[in-house]
């Protein structure tokens, strides 16, 4: 594949486009907001960003571009599924997008977009194994090994904020999440659950940031909640480690930015994966932020380019 390849990531709030050599350059980038509900509107809007991105200097003649987006595509790969844009759902996205566009177009949850980023040339960069995990308003994550993105059989794989989320006697709340079971991941360890548990504890209201900040600053309240949220996280990232045991484990997301967690996870996680011994374990598998932050899932969405029509 020679010239240099294009990548959308449709989110919530506002669709971004970029234009990347080879080598991972960024050559120019643009974003417009989403057309919230509105799956015409949405096709228009990125049918826009992709003709400017061709219009603005593009190396090569492009053949395709990659898109992520808030869901996946079904196991024929002709509608969308598990979207939270629920006016994605069981539509062919793909195939309006190459009837617009008259190009290849690859499509891949967001999630994995953000795996496949930071594998390629980001903070998994070199790792033979990278799991990706969003900490934000939801909870996701992908798999890359040796820069091969793991989609599965039900284009599944990485889905980890559904997995129920290992809890201990009293620790059951029964939390329900929008997917129609309770006690996922997700709504443990997301932003606004984070929020929410401050909330429970002080009767006080918080974003996600401004609690971490009090618990910087020493607050004690804050503290807690902030610590319980790191052995949360530690029990469920044990999972991954125990059945995927990767190289590194890449966070990005809003809660990625919290200092805290780099600190104090690897311990924690190093005291729930497997270990038939008495001796403590020597955990081998590097826990990183994300190299590229916000820019993660556009860039993964340009490398998909390079990989199959169901990334």
């Amino acid at each position: 594949m020679t010239g240099d390849m294009i990548g959308v990531d449709l989110g919530g709030t506002k669709i971004a486009a970029t234009v990347m050599s080879l080598r991972g350059e960024t050559r120019w980038k643009h974003r417009v907001p989403t057309p919230a509900g509105d799956y015409e509107g949405t096709l228009n809007a990125i049918e826009g960003l992709v003709r400017s991105a061709i219009d603005h200097g593009i190396d090569g003649v492009p053949r395709s571009f990659g898109i992520g987006i808030p869901g996946e595509m079904s196991s024929d790969g002709r509608t969308v599924k598990n979207a939270n844009s629920t006016c994605l759902i069981g539509r062919p996205l793909q195939d309006d997008l190459q009837a617009r566009l008259g190009m290849r177009v690859v499509i891949a949850n967001d999630a994995n977009c953000f795996a496949l980023s930071e594998a390629m040339d980001g903070a998994g960069g070199g790792a033979g194994v990278v799991f990706g995990v969003i900490l934000g308003t939801g909870v996701g994550g992908g798999i890359v090994v040796h820069k091969r993105l793991i989609a599965g059989a039900n284009r599944l794989a990485g889905e980890w904020g559904h997995n129920p989320m290992p809890l201990k006697g009293g620790m059951a709340k029964h939390r329900p999440c929008y997917c129609g079971y309770a006690d996922c991941v997700e709504t443990w360890l997301s932003g606004p659950a984070f929020a929410r548990d401050y909330q429970d504890r002080t009767g006080l209201d918080g974003t996600a940031i401004e609690i971490a900040k009090l618990a910087e600053d020493g607050d004690l309240p804050a503290s807690e909640v902030l610590d319980t949220y790191i052995t949360n996280l530690a029990r469920a990232l044990s999972g991954i480690v125990n059945v995927l045991d990767p190289d590194v484990i890449v966070l990005g997301g809003g809660m990625s930015n919290i200092d805290r967690i780099y600190s104090s996870l690897p311990d924690r996680l190093a005291g729930f994966v497997f270990n038939a011994t008495d001796q403590p374990v020597d955990l081998q598998t590097r826990i990183v932020q994300a190299r590229w932050g916000d820019d993660s899932g556009v860039r993964g969405a340009a490398w998909l380019t390079r990989l199959g029509d169901h990334a």
